[in-house]
């Protein structure tokens, strides 16, 4: 049973296998205060200590995981990161609005034809929607 509440999401992130020296770019899944899930393009070995970087906004959110699985999807695997840094909660929750922004900012532009920029977004959203957001 899930202690989190996963919040989906598309948005790019790198990540480095400890021990591996290559940066890899793939996209968020979903993440949630617990951890996070991504697509990979190849498979990684569940207990691999891992990196994660995601450059959406300043601050840059950083993290230190464990992989605790991964899995065969289509032609590309999906792999869930447990955060080993409980002090990343705050970091997720601006991670998550971001995100929620991010969306909100692709549907407006998809529904209407506005193109807003992250500040305009950022403060519709948060007009319209930031008393649900979970804290």
């Amino acid at each position: 049973m899930r202690t989190f509440i996963r919040h989906p999401t598309d948005i790019p992130l790198e990540y480095k296998i400890e021990d591996i020296v290559a940066h890899q770019k793939e996209y968020l899944n979903d993440i949630s205060e617990g951890g996070l899930s991504f697509r990979a393009s190849a498979y990684i070995e569940p207990g691999s200590s891992i990196l994660i970087h995601i450059p959406l906004r300043e601050p840059v959110f950083e993290t230190k995981g464990v992989v605790v699985w991964c899995k065969k999807s289509h032609n590309h695997y999906d792999a869930g990161v447990r955060f080993l840094d409980t002090a990343s909660e705050y970091k997720t929750r601006m991670v998550e609005q971001v995100c929620h922004i991010e969306h909100y900012r692709a549907e407006i532009l998809k529904k209407e034809g506005r193109k807003l920029t992250g500040q305009e977004a950022a403060l519709e959203w948060i007009r319209n929607h930031a008393q649900g957001f979970p804290r």
